[in-house]
């Protein structure tokens, strides 16, 4: 499938949609369970017959074209709807995470001039509801998913004709704005992207010619549980729904892994964390039957199968031979808690670590590892499944000019660039020089242009000594042993380099059990001499990948975990650095501090 012309290209993200669910009329495009957590199918004519109704509503309302207006919410079939509703009446649908405080309500509503409010909760409308009473916010109206919000626009919108729908979606041309992101807010304020529609657009044709067999094709489907408030699952939503990709929407993590069984997608779309968690819970369970040595050895073997598989002659007989025990014994159990169907995943948003990248594919899920920021419309390089380089995060899409510059900043530029920060053009101008965007992280290409990220160049450790350090090495390779959760590499102008660790709760009671540990909290699983041996032993395999400048020689274990909730990890389950060296300086010192005595 190769991109139409330019002069061919469907006008705005409502119209590419629109054309997508005209194609797949009588096909089902959605799935969304209901509260016995059944699946309830939505064919393309039944999608855009709510979209439509729901856009009718906005007009009623109000909303003009050009204007912001606001969804928070988790990811839901209604998500979707009102996304396209305000594209299709030339609005521009602003995300803010589920998750945000009021203050973080207060600015995205202020600076996007943001005075309709659509929120899941009635715990999401008093929140709202504080921030227009008590500042100087533009919000004047709040609608309630979980009141009825969708049937209240859908009765507003009854008298509004279809003709007026049409002229409104008409508004919105290639050029125009199509949304405004917000950052993460790991360095600060959270910083508004704004995205066209030529960005959305054109990236999904370039993704659909390069990502064709996943995304094409009888039984093409996917879980679709990315929050919609990040860019990468906003764009990953549009290339599905202009695919005809059937989504199955789940807003709720924990259901995740028994709507894998019911639902059966071919595609997995998820974050390096989720892949990690789905081994370290197989293995946990495997430790408690008493199996552990079984499931270790499975997984050495598929990822040998898998290293075999890039070498020229390929895996040998008695490779082949324990690589298909192995997959009895293990591995088409950790398939059929994928839903078993799965042979595609794509992972963005941190490194998957070539590890965990070699045991999937070992078992018969290729995953693709991608890269990209919101400011280049959340994806510019992805692997491809006729060339998928483990280690790597792939080629550029098409539409992307990518260099490297002498300090080993990826530079970009290309037709998905955003049109500069939201109210902030000293920011704009700070990230474009000379109409290249200087992304903030270290990495270097191969000859056939697939990318290898080191850092972040604002994390880049130097050691007292002088020894440049990127800390994603070492804490991607500890995050992925079973029992730790988050790690935060430190020793900038220090002697040598030590780390903040933290433990993960939910593993913590199948780790002790599995280890005749009694049960205990996680501060008094800090301090336990069996717990701290084996993250040492963790510490020590880490080690193995980086010289010894670069290892970690003090390290320790924190009483508490860093998460979304206290603050310490952004929506999209990015590490706060900054926060976490501020707030635990005390700490950081006293292990230097032990070092000298």
């Amino acid at each position: 499938m190769s991109q139409p012309a330019r002069e061919n290209y469907a006008p705005n993200i409502a119209a590419l949609i629109a054309q997508s669910w005209l194609a797949n009329a009588d096909r089902v495009v959605m799935r969304h369970a209901d509260s016995d957590d059944r699946w309830i199918d939505v064919t393309g004519a039944e999608a855009q017959a709510m979209v439509t109704a729901v856009a009718k509503g906005l007009i009623a309302r109000g909303v003009e074209p050009g204007q912001s207006v606001g969804i928070m919410a988790r990811t839901r079939i209604e998500w979707s709807v009102l996304d396209v509703a305000i594209w299709t009446v030339g609005a521009l649908p602003v995300p803010i995470y589920d998750t945000s405080s009021a203050s973080q309500i207060d600015w995205i509503t202020s600076d996007a001039e943001i005075s309709l409010l659509v929120v899941e909760t009635e715990e999401h409308a008093k929140l709202a509801h504080k921030v227009a009473r008590d500042s100087e916010s533009p919000l004047t109206e709040v609608l309630v998913i979980d009141h009825g919000a969708m049937d209240e626009l859908t009765e507003a919108g009854k008298a509004v004709p279809d003709s007026l729908v049409a002229e409104r979606t008409a508004t919105a041309t290639l050029e125009s704005p199509a949304t405004i992101i917000y950052t993460s807010g790991t360095t600060g304020r959270p910083k508004g992207v704004t995205l066209t529609h030529f960005n959305f657009v054109r990236h999904t044709y370039g993704i659909q010619e390069e990502l064709h067999d996943v995304l094409f094709g009888e039984g093409r489907s996917t879980v679709l549980f990315l929050t919609l408030a990040h860019s990468l699952a906003r764009l990953v939503e549009v290339a599905l729904l202009a695919s005809g990709t059937v989504i199955g929407y789940c807003p709720d993590s924990r259901k995740l892994v028994p709507y894998f069984a019911t639902f059966q997608p071919s595609l997995i779309l998820a974050v390096p964390r989720v892949f990690e968690k789905v081994y370290n819970s197989a293995e946990q369970k495997a430790a408690e039957g008493g199996k552990v040595k079984i499931f270790r050895w499975a997984a050495q073997q598929s990822i040998a199968y898998s290293r075999a598989l890039e070498a020229p002659r390929g895996p040998g007989f008695l490779l082949k031979a324990r690589h298909a025990i192995a997959d009895r014994l293990v591995l088409a159990k950790i398939r059929a808690v994928l839903g078993g169907r799965a042979v595609h995943a794509i992972s963005g948003s941190a490194p998957l670590g070539e590890r965990l990248g070699h045991f999937y594919h070992g078992l018969g899920l290729q995953v693709l590892e991608g890269y990209g920021l919101t400011e280049v419309t959340a994806a510019s390089h992805v692997n491809r499944t006729h060339l998928s380089k483990i280690g790597s995060v792939g080629a550029p899409l098409p539409g992307f000019d990518v260099r490297i510059a002498d300090d080993g900043e990826i530079l970009m530029r290309g037709d998905m660039l955003f049109a500069g920060y939201h109210h902030n053009e000293e920011a704009t101008a700070e990230a474009m020089v000379e109409g290249w965007f200087h992304t903030g992280d270290i990495g270097h290409q191969d000859h056939e242009g697939y990318l290898y990220i080191t850092g972040r160049k604002k994390e880049i450790i130097v050691t007292a000594g002088g020894k440049n350090v990127a800390p994603a090495v070492l804490e991607d390779r500890l995050r992925g042993y079973a029992l730790v959760s988050q790690c935060v590499v430190v020793g900038d102008a220090k002697p040598f380099i030590g780390a903040l660790i933290t433990l993960d709760a939910e593993a913590l009671p199948a780790w002790l059990k599995g280890h005749g540990v009694p049960d205990m909290t996680v501060a008094e699983a800090a301090q336990h001499p069996v717990v701290r041996e084996h993250v040492d032993k963790a510490v020590t395999r880490a080690n193995k990948v980086v010289s010894r400048a670069e290892s970690i020689r003090r390290w320790e274990i924190m009483d508490d975990d860093f998460t979304v909730e206290n603050g310490y990890l952004t929506p999209s389950l990015k590490l706060k650095r900054s926060l976490v060296l501020r707030d635990f300086a005390d700490q950081v010192e006293a292990l230097y501090a032990s070092a000298a005595e």
